[in-house]
């Protein structure tokens, strides 16, 4: 079994796992457009998490991870469930490690996606101004702390693997924006 990690399963799986690699799924980009009423938020607030937006052309870097063993499998399973039942979706797709790979380096790959359909998911958000998505996450925490300590996290794992997320970044400095003027104000 094979999951892809694109948001806080990069640097902190939280299941154990026999290999672990870097790279990309095709036609998909990383937006932060679900909401998260229990782990970076709550349902009065909610927080912003990333889930995948369909974007032909366009990779999605992150890291995937392999469980080979039957009852790890199945504790990983179990596991993603509960921490992923915000994703109404999961989807199978290619994985790819090297960017001039024709081939995939594994097929078939498990990634959970929270769809835009409010109907199966009512946590969905969806799109808003950069300025906008900065404030909510700025202001929203949840059970799993701080939606900001999210954003940053993912920044700093995403630097870490070499992959630059424009979206990420700039919502990363739009929030330190806000938090500097916060302090500038606040003394």
């Amino acid at each position: 079994m094979w999951v892809f990690g694109y948001g806080s399963l990069i640097w902190k799986a939280g299941f154990n796992y026999d290999q672990r690699l870097v790279g990309f799924i095709k036609d998909y980009r990383r937006v932060f457009y679900q909401g998260s009423t229990d782990h970076r938020g709550t349902v009065d607030y909610p927080g912003r998490t990333v889930t995948l937006e369909p974007a032909e052309g366009e990779v999605c870097w992150g890291a995937a991870y392999k469980v080979s063993k039957k009852e790890d499998q199945e504790v990983a399973l179990t596991y993603l469930e509960v921490r992923e039942k915000q994703y109404d979706q999961k989807a199978y797709l290619d994985f790819f490690t090297e960017p001039t790979a024709t081939s995939p380096a594994v097929s078939g790959i498990m990634v959970y996606i929270a769809s835009p359909d409010k109907k199966l998911n009512r946590n969905y958000l969806g799109p808003a101004s950069v300025e906008d998505i900065a404030k909510q996450i700025v202001h929203a925490e949840g059970p799993s702390g701080p939606n900001r300590d999210y954003l940053f996290q993912l920044e700093k794992a995403l630097l870490q693997i070499g992959c630059i997320d424009n979206h990420v970044m700039d919502l990363a400095n739009e929030v330190r924006g806000i938090l500097s003027q916060r302090e500038l104000t606040a003394s």
